[in-house]
């Protein structure tokens, strides 16, 4: 499958009206932040800025495609494990969750969340709402995520190792 033939999602997280002050008046743009992803796994974010809001948000997904990253998930559904992201003031927590939870995730998150597949998902926002930052944060995050099979193989084990269920009382 080819680049053209993949279906992206695309979700709007946050448009800005800029003002530069010119002579006789204000000149006004417009900045997009753009997170696009492919639903099974690829995700990307970007800004874009444009003196219309359609060709800010254009110039911002295009960027998106470009800085996707892969993301390793549980069953296709959930995270391995969870995760604390933090960039800027904003910081995230991010908790895999059990089949049937649902996205339990702010604003920006969510569409984080949306546009990389995930469908059951736990998280909290802690300090800055700022949609540039938790989205950032989300993606310092994400990247910190590993799968068994990655660790295990650095590890020089097996994955039934390092996936062993925990015994609680000993």
């Amino acid at each position: 499958m080819s680049r053209e033939e993949v279906a992206y999602i695309e979700k709007l997280v946050a448009i800005n009206r800029v003002a530069k002050v010119v002579k006789g008046g204000k000149r006004f743009s417009f900045s997009a932040l753009v997170v696009v992803g492919d639903g099974r796994g690829r995700v990307g974010y970007a800004s874009g800025k444009a003196r219309e809001v359609s060709d800010a948000v254009k110039k911002a997904s295009e960027r998106a495609k470009r800085s996707m990253i892969k993301i390793p998930m549980r069953e296709g559904r959930t995270l391995h494990h969870d995760s604390f992201g933090r960039f800027g003031a904003g910081k995230v927590v991010l908790r895999s969750a059990v089949s049937g939870t649902g996205i339990i995730a702010g604003g920006a998150m969510r569409s984080v969340f949306e546009a990389l597949g995930v469908q059951d998902v736990v998280s909290k926002c802690v300090g800055s709402v700022n949609p540039h930052n938790m989205v950032r944060a989300t993606f310092d995050a994400l990247q910190s995520t590993m799968s068994p099979k990655y660790i295990a193989g650095k590890r020089g084990k097996k994955v039934s190792d390092i996936t062993s269920r925990r015994t609680f009382g000993k």
